[in-house]
């Protein structure tokens, strides 16, 4: 599940250009202009959406355009480079994006729907293996 991040001066972006960072910061973020694989403009972030459990920024909400809804995209293969958000999907994928509404939380449901929508692995990490870790004191075998 994830939680969005609320809009305030104190969140709008200052201005500047970076270099390539993949280490998305959502203060940051918000109110930047985006784009897609192609360097077609997308729209402007209006929200970051946060895991609930880690507090890492994991979705960005795009408004497409002055009278069109917001769409999801990841934030893990994005890119933001010289104050633009660059994300590595085509503009008519991002379009077509499962559209939940914005300002509420995502569920998990709704998330693997958009991982899903973007190709993306939604594999859960490998188990660790169950090792032997030889005999438990006081077991004695004969």
């Amino acid at each position: 599940m994830c939680s969005f991040v609320v809009l305030t001066d104190e969140l709008r972006p200052r201005g500047g250009r970076g270099t390539v960072q993949t280490d998305i910061d959502p203060r940051n973020l918000i109110g930047r202009k985006a784009f897609d694989r192609n360097g077609t403009k997308i729209g402007t972030v209006d929200e970051v959406y946060l895991d609930d459990a880690t507090g890492i920024p994991e979705w960005a909400a795009i408004r497409t355009g002055l009278f069109s809804r917001d769409a999801f995209v990841p934030l893990e293969p994005s890119e933001l480079v010289e104050g633009t958000l660059h994300v590595p999907f085509d503009r008519a994928l991002i379009k077509d994006a499962p559209d939940f509404g914005v300002g509420r939380h995502l569920s998990p449901e709704q998330e693997l729907q958009l991982y899903h929508h973007y190709g993306l692995d939604t594999a859960s990490p490998p188990s660790v293996p169950d090792h032997d870790f030889g005999k438990l004191a006081g077991s004695e075998e004969a």
